[in-house]
Formats: C-alpha cells, sequence, structure tokens
C-alpha cells in the first residue's frame, strides 16, 4: 500500500506512526489506548485492518474495521448524494409541425420525465404564424394531454413573445 496521504484517507495499518493510539473494536467497544505494534496484532488476528478514524486527536483515534468494505460504502454513499440533480430539457416545437414529428418529441419528453428531469415545452412562432395563436396552444394542449401520465403541469402554458412556454415535472 503506498504511503499517499490526502485530506479524505485514512491511514491504514503500518501507514500510523504515531504510538500509542485509542483503539475501537470491530464491533465498537473500546479497547483503550495501546501501542501502535499491539493494535495492528489485534486487527490482524481479527483478520480485519486498523484504521485511523480521528487523527487530530490525542491520542489518534484507530478502529478495527474492513477498510475495502468501508471505502466501497464511502464510495456508493458519496455517488448517491450526486443522483438527485434535476436537469430541465426543453422541447421546441411549431404550430406546422407535423403529427408524426410530434409523436416523436412527446416519446423523448416522456423519458425526459422518467429520468426525473423537468421538460419545458415551448411552441415557437414566425412571421405570420403568429396570426394563428390558436393552433400553437391547440398543439401545447395536445402534448400535455398526452404526458400527463408521467408528468404534471409545472407552470401554465403562457405567452412570451412570439413563444408559448410551459413547464412539466415528472410525477
Amino acid at each position: 500500500m503506498k504511503a499517499i496521504e490526502t485530506k479524505h484517507q485514512q491511514r491504514v495499518n503500518e501507514q500510523i506512526r504515531t504510538s500509542p493510539v485509542r483503539v475501537i473494536s470491530a464491533e465498537g467497544k473500546q479497547l483503550g489506548i495501546l501501542p501502535i505494534d499491539e493494535a495492528i496484532a489485534a486487527a490482524r488476528a481479527a483478520g480485519l485492518d486498523l484504521v485511523e478514524v480521528a487523527p487530530n486527536e490525542r491520542p489518534p483515534v484507530c478502529r478495527i474495521m474492513d477498510y475495502g468494505k468501508f471505502k466501497y460504502q464511502q464510495k456508493k454513499r458519496l455517488h448517491k448524494t450526486h443522483s438527485g440533480q434535476i436537469k430541465v430539457k426543453e422541447i421546441r416545437v411549431r404550430p406546422k409541425t407535423g403529427e408524426h414529428d410530434i409523436g416523436v418529441k412527446v416519446n423523448r419528453a416522456r423519458e425526459f420525465l422518467q429520468h426525473k428531469d423537468k421538460v419545458v415545452l415551448s411552441v415557437m412562432f414566425r412571421g405570420r404564424e403568429l396570426a394563428h395563436i390558436e393552433e400553437g396552444r391547440r398543439v401545447i394542449d395536445k402534448i400535455i394531454q398526452q404526458l400527463e401520465d408521467v408528468g404534471r403541469l409545472e407552470t401554465q402554458p403562457n405567452q412570451q413573445g412570439r413563444r408559448i412556454v410551459c413547464t412539466l415535472a415528472p410525477k
């Protein structure tokens, strides 16, 4: 094992240089203050590692544990906290977008919602299309209706300049 010491890495077995140390058993019982050699011998007898858990205390606190399992659980816990980030995805259509193309966009939005991402639906108007805002409303209402089984309407469709925009959140 390399003796690389970072802020997040504990010292294990022979890496621990300070003697004596306060030792806690694998079951959580205090074994008392022992010389480092005896502490490592006790850990080896249990088939486990001696891990320094509180290096700044005097004497340092060490625990007898399975270091590989400990690192695995730490990594798993760290990975779990990052999974809660919600992304916002956008689906853009136009009033003249065809039925099949809208179906493809709806399926994509359905995937986003199932992956716990928010979806912003926007109907874009160009040129003279702005005279037919009711067509854009019909398109956005149809998409919302098709997605109501996996998402809920977070913001009502409202017009912002040349767009009608609304937000869907996962159920």
